[in-house]
């Protein structure tokens, strides 16, 4: 595997974009390795599926030999990058900022290979080479080389310009912090490519004009296709908000739960863009789909990997186990099977003093359903249902719904369920 295959790669899987001279870059990468890099800024105390492509970038290029650097934005996290959106974004105070970095920090870890050797990954934070320049020291050796003509000119500043709330100095200095970071990776760490969603693409073009003008070294850039999903709803959006990399924001059932329910139209592209699996395997498991489609393995495959990814193979096998259980009637699950749902699945302990008690009121005690209006509702369109049995108005909890010693099933809606574990 040459590293310059990297580029036929990417190109099957559709995750080429814009880049700058790719006959120019091929030649390069198959002169040896490269330095690459993406950065991530802290902007929550989570990355996000949307993040995974662009990191998962970074692991291909390892994977065909090459030295990835993540850059964990410490420092362009406390201004905002005003590309792809309409307003101004708060401004993170210190303490949270140190917050999230620490967790995007250790996401970040997962997921590339720090292992010693020739291609380890690097690890670095941009306030480090940052902060300590004065002001002056900036304008002079960064804005200098910079026009604002060539600022103006790129979509990310140019369309909040033309917006109704325009854009502060503030945020329309970010691609030059973001230019500095690349010349400075470009110097210190010999980084010869950035990559990035296509919203990066005016900073990354910015960052190889900066280094072009500053040395006279030549560098790439390459961008990946923002994720899209068939039926126009937002990628990493799920009915409860976004699809987050973090087990305590997005539970690892609930993360699988979200790939397994992906659209037909969209498995093979999020096959080939979210995960690792070879383009040939890919080709192999969209045939198998293709013939019992009804199956959903495609799906299930897809969920698997991403899973086991971000959260771990024990994850991805507990949250796989906890879906198949749902191809059962709750009354055919062993203690054994409930106990593995309770890994993946919100469990609510009821007593004594609950048995007997309506259903309604205990959904609504436990924050099941928002109130007990909305109870009322999705109970007349029977959207509510205990241990596979539609639930009705006034009905109440009995002893004899507690099963395998204890156990009780509450769906809500078509995907969110939850576990009843009666103690004495």
């Amino acid at each position: 595997m040459s590293p310059a295959d990297i580029i036929d790669d990417l190109a099957a899987r559709g995750l080429i974009h814009d880049s700058t001279d790719l006959v120019r870059l091929r030649e390069r990468l198959a002169e040896g390795p490269i330095g690459v890099y993406a950065g991530f800024d802290p902007t929550a105390d989570s990355l996000h599926v949307g993040n995974l492509v662009p990191l998962l970038l970074l692991r291909r290029f390892q994977q065909f030999g090459h030295r990835p650097v993540a850059v964990a934005g410490g420092a362009t996290g406390m201004i905002g990058d005003p590309g792809g959106r309409s307003s101004e974004r708060t401004l993170l105070d210190i303490a949270t900022l140190d917050t999230n970095l620490a967790a995007i920090t250790e996401q970040l870890r997962r997921l590339l290979d720090f292992s010693d050797g020739p291609t380890q990954a690097r690890l670095v934070d941009n306030r480090a080479w940052t902060a300590p320049i004065g002001v002056l020291e900036f304008l002079r050796d960064v804005g200098k080389h910079i026009t604002v003509n060539t600022m103006l000119a790129k979509d990310s500043v140019r369309n909040r310009v033309e917006s109704d709330s325009g854009i502060s100095f503030t945020e329309f200095s970010y691609m030059l912090l973001q230019a500095n970071d690349f010349r400075h990776l470009h110097d210190t760490l010999d980084v010869e490519l950035q990559v990035g969603g296509s919203d990066q693409w005016g900073n990354i073009t910015a960052g190889i004009d900066l280094i072009r003008r500053t040395s006279g070294g030549h560098s790439f850039g390459l961008t990946v296709p923002l994720v899209t999903q068939a039926d126009g709803s937002k990628f990493g959006k799920s009915v409860d908000g976004a699809v987050w990399l973090s087990a305590e924001r997005t539970t690892p059932y609930a993360f699988y739960q979200y790939f397994v329910n992906t659209d037909d139209r969209d498995v093979e592209r999020f096959l080939l863009q979210l995960t690792l699996i070879p383009v040939s395997e890919i080709t192999g498991i969209m045939a198998s789909h293709a013939e019992s489609p009804e199956r959903r393995s495609a799906q299930q495959e897809l969920a698997r990997a991403v899973t086991a990814l971000v959260h771990g193979e024990q994850e991805a096998q507990r949250a796989a186990a906890a879906s198949s259980g749902f191809t059962r009637s709750a009354a055919e699950l062993s203690a054994a099977d409930w106990v593995d749902l309770a890994a993946s699945l919100p469990v609510i302990e009821v007593d004594d003093a609950d048995l007997d008690v309506e259903i309604l009121e205990l959904l609504a005690r436990h924050s099941v359903v928002g109130s007990k209006g909305e109870g009322r509702r999705l109970i007349a369109q029977k959207g509510i249902s205990l241990n596979d049995t539609v639930v009705i108005e006034g009905q109440t909890l009995r002893r004899e719904d507690l099963l395998a010693d204890g156990w009780a099933m509450v769906r809500r809606g078509k995907k969110h369920r939850f576990l009843l574990r009666f103690r004495s």
